[in-house]
């Protein structure tokens, strides 16, 4: 099987409920109103309390209590709202799976590390329209997840990474592809956004990307949890990539900022989005 294939197969399972297409839909559509994304999010009861959980979470930062949905979108906007329920579909996939041939603390524990610490640089970096790259910091590691649930042996091979080999590495070795390609191709067949797409698609790649910003602060802020979740093989020092970190006009101590804003609320995150693996 090729990335594409795993998508395709995993879709089934990680399908995007009929309120995201509705959302994404009204958001096409120049005559919507506040009402309208307010009335598609509130029939759900289960998602506006966690949409307006993350809201006021540590990832908005805003000053006053925002207590509704239509609050919360006049505030942060539509774009985010659609980019926090595909937080919520990610969550709930989390929450649901069980498998012994992945680390589904460490998974989970390094995913919402890599999307606070990928906001968090991006803010420093000057990037425009942050909360979509939290997104595709979260995401950006779905596909070992997929992978998990349909080849779990693979998937097992694939947790065998070191100092010597690096998890994308080995990925190439044991599946002919990465995580990442298939996290892509999942979210290509959702319809998400290709501004969502493009840094986990490429960020392996940043230093033959001369151009664009999201996939080098992806490309950090992946290296920064890695070395937050296997401390004994990895330093955030191995993160520090002088020629990447320049055109960001990003210093260590931004790096070392970002990586302690997101071990702080990493935990904060994990209970909000209720999908702790915690015994």
């Amino acid at each position: 099987m090729n990335a594409l294939e795993y998508a395709q197969q995993a879709n089934g399972s990680f399908a995007l409920p009929d309120a995201c297409f509705k959302i994404k839909a009204l958001m096409e559509d120049d005559d919507s109103t506040i009402e309208d994304f307010a009335n598609v999010i509130s029939v759900d009861p289960s998602m506006t309390s966690r949409l307006l959980q993350i809201a006021n979470s540590a990832i908005y930062s805003f000053p006053g209590e925002i207590s509704t949905i239509s609050r919360a979108i006049t505030i942060i906007g539509t774009q985010a709202i659609y980019n926090m329920m595909l937080v919520d579909v990610a969550a709930t996939a989390f929450k649901h799976f069980s498998t012994e041939s992945i680390d589904l603390k460490r998974f989970w524990h390094m995913s919402v590390f890599c999307g606070l610490a990928t906001k968090n640089l991006a803010i420093t970096a000057g990037i425009r329209d942050i909360e979509r790259l939290f997104v595709a910091g979260l995401l950006q590691n779905f596909g070992e997840l997929i992978v998990a649930k349909i080849s779990p042996d693979l998937a097992k091979q694939c947790e065998a990474y070191n100092a010597d080999i690096l998890p994308w590495e080995l990925q190439k070795q044991v599946l002919g592809f990465t995580y990442t390609e298939v996290s892509a191709e999942l979210l290509k067949i959702w319809q998400i956004p290709d501004k969502i797409i493009l840094p986990i698609r490429h960020y392996n790649n940043a230093h033959n990307i001369q151009i664009n910003q999201d996939v080098k602060v992806l490309y950090l802020a992946s290296r920064l949890a890695l070395a937050e979740c296997h401390p004994e093989d990895f330093s955030y020092d191995d993160s520090i990539d002088a020629v990447i970190c320049n055109s960001l006009k990003v210093s260590s101590n931004d790096l070392e900022d970002a990586a302690n804003f997101a071990t702080i609320e990493t935990e904060n995150i994990l209970n909000i989005m209720n999908a702790k693996f915690y015994g």
